[in-house]
Parts: C-alpha cells; sequence; structure tokens
C-alpha cells in the first residue's frame, strides 16, 4: 500500500485568513458544493499519487536537487473562478498572480527530476491555484454562478512570500483528509532578483 503525497506550499497566515473570509462568504450562497476546510488549503505544485515507502528518499534527494536554486515566490490572491467551465463547475477556487512564471519553472524543474523515478509530467500549463471547494452536482441557476465570479473577480492581496515546499502525505479520513508533513525545504528570502 503506497503513501498518498503532494508537494505544496502552505500559505501564509494572513493569505489563508482572506480566504476564511471568502469562503466564509461564498458558503452563505446555495451552491451545491463541498467546502474544503480552509487549513487544508495549500498550493500543490505536483500531486504524487500513491508513492512506495522505498521512494520517499529518492523524491527528498530530487527535490533537495531542485529547490536550493529558487529564492522565495511572492504571491497574492486573484479572483475566484471554476474548472472546467462556469455552467459546468466541478472546483471552484481562487486564482494567484507574481511569480507565476518562477512557480512554473519550479514545477516543471521538480517534474523533470523526478520523471526518472517514474512520475510522469503534467502536461497542462501549470495554473497556480487554491481549491476553495468541489461541486457535489450541477447548478441549480447558472445566475449563482455568474454573480459569484462577477463579484469575486478581483480580490486585492498584498504580496506575501511562500518560502517554504512540503512533502505532505495525506491520509483520507471519514472527516476529510489529514496531511502530515514527511519533509520541508525552506527557501530563502535572500537574491529575490536572481531567479532561475
Amino acid at each position: 500500500m503506497g503513501i498518498r503525497s503532494f508537494l505544496a506550499f502552505e500559505l501564509p497566515p494572513e493569505i489563508r485568513e482572506q480566504i476564511r473570509a471568502v469562503s466564509k462568504e461564498l458558503q452563505k450562497s446555495n451552491l451545491p458544493v463541498r467546502w474544503v476546510k480552509v487549513e487544508n488549503i495549500h498550493l500543490t505544485i505536483i500531486f504524487l499519487g500513491s508513492v512506495d515507502e522505498d521512494t520517499v528518499d529518492d523524491i527528498k534527494e530530487k527535490a533537495t536537487f531542485v529547490v536550493k536554486r529558487f529564492p522565495a515566490f511572492k504571491i497574492r490572491l486573484n479572483a475566484v473562478g471554476v474548472f472546467p467551465h462556469w455552467r459546468r463547475p466541478r472546483v471552484i477556487w481562487i486564482g494567484l498572480n507574481g511569480d507565476i512564471d518562477r512557480l512554473s519553472n519550479l514545477r516543471d524543474e521538480l517534474q523533470k527530476e523526478l520523471k526518472s523515478l517514474g512520475f510522469m509530467p503534467e502536461k497542462r500549463p501549470f495554473r497556480p491555484h487554491l481549491t476553495l471547494g468541489r461541486f457535489k452536482g450541477p447548478l441549480d441557476r447558472d445566475e449563482d454562478m455568474k454573480w459569484i465570479l462577477d463579484r469575486y473577480h478581483d480580490i486585492n492581496s498584498d504580496l506575501y512570500y511562500l518560502n517554504e515546499l512540503i512533502l505532505y502525505k495525506s491520509d483520507l479520513k471519514p472527516g476529510g483528509p489529514v496531511y502530515t508533513k514527511m519533509a520541508t525545504w525552506p527557501l530563502s528570502k535572500e537574491n529575490l532578483g536572481a531567479a532561475p
């Protein structure tokens, strides 16, 4: 039985509080959504899936090699959106902007290194987002979704640092997933001009 795991950034407390406020507002809507607990929201860089225990040390080694070349990332909240389409939404999320190109480079470099361990790279372009909830069924009224997307199309937040990449283990429990840190990689706030 493998370890369900993923590489992600923990969010700064200030951003988490802003997400909590938005999520609380959205939960007053009639959307048929199963909302994610705010403390469980991360910025996932790579979902690894089920990993053999023997492979964990190799993943750590590859990540260490890549992460040391990247200083901390600056991000801010952007807008609420849905995948795949607002008339047929499956996931509702908050987008990010800031050092997105560098975050995309980090993901690509990690994928390149992890490929040798059998992890297949994600082909789609990296669109960093924070999942707020997943739809349990179709919308009753399209207008409800359109109104929410219009209202939250421009969330302004300050710039905050993402300065620690984490390898998480995810255990699916009846009350929702429980995440445990298996490894962490601090990123320096120095040399922010010297991005790879």
